[in-house]
């Protein structure tokens, strides 16, 4: 008797080599989820629980021949986007990505959990020009619509705005994430038209590395799932918030969100 496939996802972005956030985030989070990842890696990092120690991009040739690989043979039902790094790379991954029939999840990944910069300054206009158009969902932080957009968020009333500046940007959905904001965590999602709030409780635990590659991860695998927008962020934001109450301590710093929670508590 022959398994059928599942749904499949395919992530373009860095190795985290202490395995909390990246590239091995993002797979973990589809083994948990249901879907099969593949991955296209865009750069490596030294990385552990107490920063970036630093990066090397891959050759664009090199990120291009995996796309193509995966791409030409396989496919995808949903495709999600992390570190990039560069310009060339973030030309090279939306001129394949716009001509791909598949749901595109831009996590436009600027800064680490620890401050170091993955994404270089005269990149950040080759992202909001060509990788933004092509996107479904684009996921950034309150640091990451400030850098796109200039929008400063403050309080809960600056999201819809921040939202709106980075939907002039091109993409069909932005979902603002709130959580280093004062009080308890809210997203916002919308397309100008449509407007989602998602809450959360906030969790006493400062072992939150990769949250944000795990929730881009989670909404892709939702999307190819069959989930529309507003239900693949809803149950993302479900799996992300028990993989952030269940995170633990590694090595000496912040460490990663828990990507197997739900199995453990079986």
């Amino acid at each position: 008797m022959t398994a059928s496939s599942p749904p499949r996802v395919l992530t373009v972005a860095g190795s985290d080599s202490g395995g909390g956030a990246g590239i091995q985030a993002d797979l973990k989070t589809m083994l948990a989820l249901g879907v099969h990842g593949m991955s296209v890696i865009a750069a490596v990092t030294a990385q552990n629980s107490l920063g970036v120690q630093g990066y090397w991009e891959l050759p664009p040739e090199a990120v291009r021949a995996q796309l193509d690989s995966v791409l030409g043979d396989i496919g995808a039902q949903a495709v999600k986007t992390g570190m990039l790094a560069s310009p060339v790379l973030v030309e090279t991954v939306a001129e394949v990505l716009s001509g791909v029939d598949a749901p595109v999840v831009v996590d436009p990944v600027g800064v680490s959990k620890h401050g170091d910069a993955l994404l270089a300054p005269e990149a950040v206009d080759t992202m909001k020009s060509r990788l933004l158009p092509v996107a479904t969902v684009v996921t950034p932080n309150l640091w990451e619509v400030s850098q796109l957009t200039g929008v400063k968020v403050e309080d809960e009333r600056d999201l819809r705005r921040a939202a709106d500046a980075i939907l002039e940007l091109g993409p069909a959905w932005a979902l603002v994430k709130g959580g280093h904001l004062p009080g308890a965590p809210v997203d916002l999602l919308t397309d100008g038209v449509q407007e989602f709030r998602f809450t959360a409780e906030r969790h006493d635990n400062r072992h939150t590395h990769g949250t944000g590659c795990t929730l881009a991860s989670a909404v892709a695998s939702h999307l190819a799932l069959g989930e529309d927008v507003p239900s693949a962020v809803r149950k993302a934001k479900d799996y992300v918030t028990g993989a952030i109450a269940r995170g633990f301590p590694l090595g000496g710093g912040i460490g990663p969100v828990d990507h197997a929670w739900h199995w453990r508590g079986r």
